[in-house]
This record gives C-alpha cells, sequence and structure tokens, in this order.
C-alpha cells in the first residue's frame, strides 16, 4: 500500500508541475502576444507617418504588380512582420518554461533565418524599382530614336532585370538557385538568339538600303544614271 501512496503522491506532484509549466507558459506567451500587439501599432503609425507606404504606391505603377492586382503597404508588411518575431521570440521563452528545447531550437531556427528574409525582401524591391526605372529609360530612349520595337526591347530589359534580381533575391534568402540559373541561362540565351536571327532578317533589306546609302552618298548625285 505505501507504494501506492507513493506512486499517486509522484503523479500528482508532476501533474502540479506540468500543470505549473503551462500555466506559466501560456502566461509568458500572452504578455509577449500583447507587448506585440502594441508594438505592431505603434511601428505602424510610425512607418505611416514617415511615409514608407510611397515606395508602395510607386510598387503599385509597375505594370507587373499593377496586372497581379496586389494592394501593397510597406508599414503593414513590416509591422507584421516585427509583430511575428516578437511572438516568435516569447514562443521560444514559453517552449523554455514548458521544458520543450525541441520546439526552441525550431523557433531559434527561424528567427536566425528572419534577418536574410528581411535582406531578400529589400533586395528584391529595390531590384524592381531599378528594373522599372531602367525599362522607363530604354523606352524613352527608343521612343526618341524612332525605334518601332522600342516598348518589346525596354519589356525585354525589364524582365530580364526582374530575373536577376529575383535570383539574387532567393539567394540572399539562402535559397539554392544553381539549377534555376542553369536552366534560366538556357531559356534567355534561346529567347536572345531567335530574336537576333528573326530581327535580323526581317530588317536585312531595310540595312542593305541603309548601306547603300551611306556608301553611295559621296558617289552619286539626284540625277544621274
Amino acid at each position: 500500500m505505501p507504494d501506492v501512496f507513493e506512486l499517486l503522491s509522484n503523479l500528482l506532484t508532476q501533474f502540479a508541475l506540468g500543470l505549473g509549466r503551462l500555466v506559466g507558459a501560456l502566461a509568458v506567451f500572452l504578455v509577449g502576444y500583447i507587448i506585440a500587439k502594441i508594438v505592431y501599432q505603434i511601428l505602424k503609425k510610425v512607418l505611416v507617418k514617415i511615409g514608407i507606404d510611397r515606395i508602395g504606391s510607386k510598387l503599385q505603377k509597375i505594370e507587373l504588380v499593377s496586372k497581379a492586382d496586389l494592394n501593397i503597404l510597406l508599414s503593414e508588411v513590416l509591422a507584421k512582420l516585427f509583430y511575428y518575431v516578437l511572438l516568435l521570440i516569447f514562443g521560444v521563452a514559453a517552449a523554455e518554461v514548458l521544458g520543450m528545447p525541441a520546439v526552441s531550437i525550431l523557433m531559434v531556427d527561424i528567427l536566425n533565418y528572419v534577418p536574410y528574409l528581411i535582406s531578400a525582401l529589400i533586395v528584391f524591391v529595390i531590384g524592381v524599382l531599378i528594373a522599372d526605372f531602367v525599362r522607363n529609360i530604354v523606352k524613352t530612349a527608343c521612343k526618341s530614336l524612332n525605334i518601332p520595337a522600342g516598348n518589346f526591347i525596354a519589356t525585354f530589359v525589364f524582365y530580364f532585370l526582374f530575373l536577376t534580381v529575383a535570383m539574387s533575391a532567393l539567394a540572399q534568402a539562402q535559397i539554392d538557385t544553381a539549377f534555376i540559373t542553369q536552366n534560366l541561362s538556357i531559356i534567355l540565351a534561346g529567347i536572345v538568339a531567335a530574336f537576333a536571327i528573326g530581327y535580323g532578317l526581317a530588317s536585312r533589306d531595310l540595312m542593305a538600303n541603309y548601306l547603300a546609302s551611306f556608301y553611295s552618298k559621296k558617289r552619286v548625285k539626284i540625277g544621274d544614271k
């Protein structure tokens, strides 16, 4: 009988300890949730006041984004990202209180990955804005030079830069892009070759006339036979 009472006593003790840890972990996570909510609201208001959403409005004007019908508010995105980071931090603390090292290690690994994700996001946003800026420059230059395929060339340049930026952002996020890069290189080389051959064949007569006029303008005059 004493062994039975001792066993019950140990079970009740373990249950009380587990219940205490559970209550403590819930309290830690609840406090963290409240703090994360407050920080989220404050950070969002600060980001709106400093005008960071103007970058999002510039992204909205890009044809690729506008066609996707995406409503980008950088203040909301950054504030939410910071909110989830705080939740993860308090989640790690709650897992430590519960005595669950596997869960806390997993959350720590996720937290360590967040800086790579943020840097990849920054590279992607800046790169897309630069690609759109270069497209407008190429489009304007082709228009001033009366090049008929100006829109096509500008769009090709934009998507080429966009893919380059996307690959750079994925590499910044510690994602292996070797296979994707190799296949994209083959596809882009094929597109460039096809465009060069097609445009060259289509403009062969036009270039022949230009070259003939260039070489004969000092030798042949109007009225000569």
